[in-house]
């Protein structure tokens, strides 16, 4: 099958796996780029539909987080009735193949746009969360850091009358709450300072920190190929990463439901769901 042509629709899934399997076989420095895609089969929404048109309401923003009381207390309002979901995720067969694949030695570093922690607890060595952690919690004063599962507890304790709010789940550990229900709401402050609080990951409107960035860009001027995994790149962070493969001559591969922002770049592209495909590849590479 040749590699630089995308799959022909009628292909099965088994073929479709083989040219994947082949893919990686020939290249062993590949870097692998995921998206919150590969996270929704361990039951946490994605962003965007198929056509790689966000869902829901805009989110929320950096500067304005930071400038806003009100936007404060609404962002953590729903996000200690959204956090049950997030905390109880499992990682997938897409996350659990990815990691096998990397031990195997047949793929080479993994680069997230997740905040999840997913690759971490499936066992992912080599590793970039570009977006960072939701699991962890910062002080934008003294940059203490603390655990999320903490902060639910010391949020719980303060606001009871949302203890056992249920709302429809939202990506990244976000509700579906109503704004009136918030006014009352108490947002903890630093236990070590007193100051503002931030989930430690890269808000839309602010940037990925550049010792971040420069690492990520370093593993992807040191890889072979690029697989790309569960991101339609509609976002500039990850869309980077396509654009630079392809300046080089990089090899492409995609494994996405729906369309990415790189289409046009991708010369292998597996229109399923990556807790299908992997495995199934992993296994290929297995005996070979």
């Amino acid at each position: 099958m040749n590699l630089t042509e995308p799959i022909a629709p009628a292909a099965s899934i088994e073929e479709q796996c083989g040219a994947l399997a082949e893919f990686l076989d020939r290249h062993r420095r590949v870097l692998v780029l995921t998206g919150a895609g590969l996270s929704t089969a361990s039951g946490i929404p994605g962003y965007r539909d198929a056509e790689g048109i966000r869902r829901g309401r805009p989110p929320t923003e950096g500067p304005e987080f930071r400038r806003s009381d009100a936007l404060r207390r609404r962002y953590w309002a729903r996000s200690m009735v959204g956090w049950p979901v997030l905390a109880g995720a499992e990682p997938n067969a897409g996350h659990e193949a990815l990691a096998r694949l990397e031990h195997a030695g047949r793929i080479g570093r993994v680069i997230t746009q997740n905040v999840d922690g997913l690759h971490q607890r499936a066992g992912t060595a080599s590793l970039i969360e570009l977006h960072g952690n939701i699991h962890m919690v910062r002080c934008l004063a003294c940059d203490a850091r603390q655990r999320r599962a903490d902060l639910q507890v010391q949020l719980l304790q303060r606001n009871p009358a949302l203890a056992n709010v249920l709302a429809q789940p939202l990506p990244d550990g976000d509700a579906q709450l109503e704004p009136e229900a918030l006014d009352d709401f108490i947002v903890p402050d630093c236990v070590a300072c007193g100051g503002m609080l931030q989930p430690d990951v890269v808000f839309f409107g602010d940037n990925v920190p550049r010792e971040r960035t420069e690492q990520a860009l370093a593993w992807m001027d040191e890889a072979d190929a690029l697989l790309v995994v569960g991101t339609s790149l509609m976002v500039f962070s990850g869309f980077r990463f396509a654009k630079l493969a392809a300046a080089t001559g990089k090899s492409i591969a995609a494994v996405n439901a729906g369309k990415t922002r790189a289409d046009e770049l991708i010369g292998l592209k597996l229109a399923l769901p990556a807790q299908r495909v992997l495995p199934l590849v992993a296994r290929l590479l297995d005996g070979a």
